[in-house]
């Protein structure tokens, strides 16, 4: 099969391109390193055979080409995190919207079928879960920018599922929840790696707001078993599916247990939303799937429990802190 993968120089995309490789795909990643790193890709393009090409998914004459070329595209290429979706509303909204729309009509012309990544960001502020596909969206005022990304990627959905219903284009929607793991950098306002290196250096471990926020995490790889699955099941075109991990948990328990997993000395410290964000920040108290969905269609199982996806995480940090 050949794949491509655009944003597969990022943490997710990367992770992706090595499973396809693995089993014996031809990859290619689009990717213009604005988020991504050619770091998380050098090791596969010599000699598997992974083949970069540096661009934006903005670029029409490129995408059309490379599609024409795969027989599935995962796109992964987006605005990421919080911090940046704040600092860039602009250029997250383009980003969002017209390179999915540009990676939509590409795959159009020979109806490749193409996996959009979603988000579980799609569900806003709403409070009882866990989160159906099927839920209602409650989201904040479009004067508060955190709801831009949300609305971008509702979107997005409603884009994909149009092209399959107009086109016939093999669409297939994936709401991704907090995805966790090796490569992941906590630049971009990740709390997993912020919490890991923060514990490992002896700095301040600092959770926001009375950290009663609760959360799912998901292993990478349990993640890229999910793709790799809906990418091979029928049925899975046209439809959504939440992907992740039914296993909740608290910020600070989350920040306690690294804590504990680091034998680390830092203190947790509580920081208010509006000393962590400049203005136009808003948070949701919970966030967590269900991915009964997932599951009844492709047989999808996450493997890795929170503890082992914390364990493998912290190991990954260790050697990359650690002096040369």
């Amino acid at each position: 099969m050949r794949a491509l993968i655009t944003g597969g120089a990022g943490f997710i995309g990367s992770h992706l391109a090595e499973t396809l490789l693995r089993q014996g795909n031809d990859v290619t990643v689009l990717d213009d390193l604005s988020t991504g790193s050619r770091d998380n890709i050098r090791h596969m393009m010599h000699p598997s055979g992974l083949m970069f090409v540096e661009g934006t998914v903005l670029d029409q004459h490129l995408v059309d080409g490379l599609a024409d070329r795969a027989d599935v595209v995962y796109h992964m290429a987006a605005a990421v995190g919080v911090r940046f979706i704040l600092d860039h509303p602009l250029r997250s909204i383009e980003t969002n919207v017209h390179g999915t729309e540009v990676v939509l009509r590409a795959c159009a012309r020979g109806r490749k079928k193409v996996l959009i990544m979603s988000s579980s960001e799609v569900y806003g502020k709403r409070l009882n879960t866990p989160f159906q596909e099927t839920d209602d969206r409650v989201l904040g005022a479009p004067s508060t920018t955190r709801w831009s990304y949300a609305a971008t990627k509702a979107l997005d959905e409603f884009l994909a599922l149009a092209y399959y219903r107009e086109r016939y284009l093999p669409a297939i929607v994936v709401r991704l929840f907090n995805v966790c793991g090796p490569r992941q950098a906590g630049r971009y306002g990740m709390v997993v790696p912020n919490f890991v290196q923060q514990a490992l250096r002896g700095e301040d471990i600092t959770v926001h707001d009375d950290g009663q926020q609760v959360r799912s995490f998901s292993d990478v790889s349990d993640i890229v078993n999910g793709l790799t699955l809906l990418a091979d099941t029928a049925p899975a075109v046209g439809e959504v599916f939440n992907l992740g991990s039914g296993e909740a948990v608290t910020i600070l328990e989350l920040a306690e247990r690294i804590k504990a997993l680091t034998d680390s000395q830092s203190r947790i410290v509580h920081v208010p939303y509006n000393e962590a964000y400049p203005e136009g920040f808003e948070d949701m108290r919970y966030r967590v799937p269900d991915i009964s969905k997932v599951k009844q269609v492709t047989g999808y199982a996450p493997k890795m429990s929170l503890q082992d996806l914390l364990e493998r995480t912290v190991r990954y940090y260790e050697g990359a802190l650690s002096p040369s």
